[in-house]
């Protein structure tokens, strides 16, 4: 039997994050018929980790494949320890969705949407992290999307992290007076921090990587198969998977 893949999301309270998250599992789920795949969350929703792998079953073997961009804490700890704990069926833990190129399409793609001009100033706003494994990631990912943009690109965190998000913009005005500033939302999905990057004064804010009310996008459904697949294929940990461990 092919081993279950278990996406692990972060969790929301916002009902169009919930229904985003959803439906990139729906998704991915799509592409693997006859297959087990479930929705597990870390935080604010049930079920956790170890409820999602209890509900599997017994004797299944899973790949939880962590449903957040950068590899911080709840990758680190929280889904290390759940996938350490399990006694009952072999576990894998993937490594998370971020960094990855396909990403910087995405985000390139709701640039596109807003209108994104050469002329406009770029800000990279991204949630945030006490792990600075995962900041570091994110700022891989701005790096990226300046040499795929041909712009400029200031990073602003949300949480945790300096520089907040307002100071980013903030100093991107005083640098380029005049210039409209474009705040590139590097979040997975609607919700509290989104709205909080949407008020944090740039001019314009793209959507989240998974948009409200529109489908999964194939690069994010993409990420989470290749994740499963190159995990699930190694009998240790890879190189993807030993950066999530």
């Amino acid at each position: 039997m092919q081993p279950a893949l278990a996406g692990i999301a972060h969790g929301t309270s916002s009902l169009e994050g919930r229904a985003a998250v959803s439906g990139l599992l729906d998704a991915v789920a799509a592409a693997r018929p006859g297959s087990t795949t479930a929705l597990g969350f870390v935080d604010v929703q049930h079920p956790d980790a170890d409820e999602t792998l209890a509900e599997l079953p017994p004797g299944q073997a899973a790949t939880v494949v962590p449903l957040l961009l950068s590899a911080g804490y709840h990758v680190h700890v929280d889904l290390t320890d759940s996938v350490r704990a399990q006694t009952d069926r072999p576990v894998t833990l993937a490594a998370a969705l971020g960094p990855d190129p396909r990403l910087v399409d995405l985000l390139l793609e709701r640039l596109t949407e807003v209108g994104m001009t050469d002329a406009d100033a770029l800000v990279l706003a991204v949630a945030g992290s006490s792990d600075g494994r995962a900041v570091a990631d994110c700022r891989v990912v701005a790096g990226q999307l300046a040499a795929a943009s041909g712009h400029d690109v200031a990073i602003g965190f949300l949480s945790a992290a300096e520089p907040r998000l307002d100071a980013a913009i903030a100093a991107v005005r005083i640098a380029r007076p005049g210039a409209r500033v474009v705040v590139s939302s590097y979040l997975l999905a609607p919700g509290y921090f989104q709205s909080l990057a949407e008020r944090a004064g740039g001019d314009v804010t793209t959507e989240p990587l998974l948009a409200a009310g529109r489908g999964a996008p194939q690069q994010l459904v993409d990420i989470v198969l290749d994740r499963f697949a190159v995990c699930t294929a190694c009998t240790a940990c890879g190189a993807l998977c030993r950066r999530a461990a």
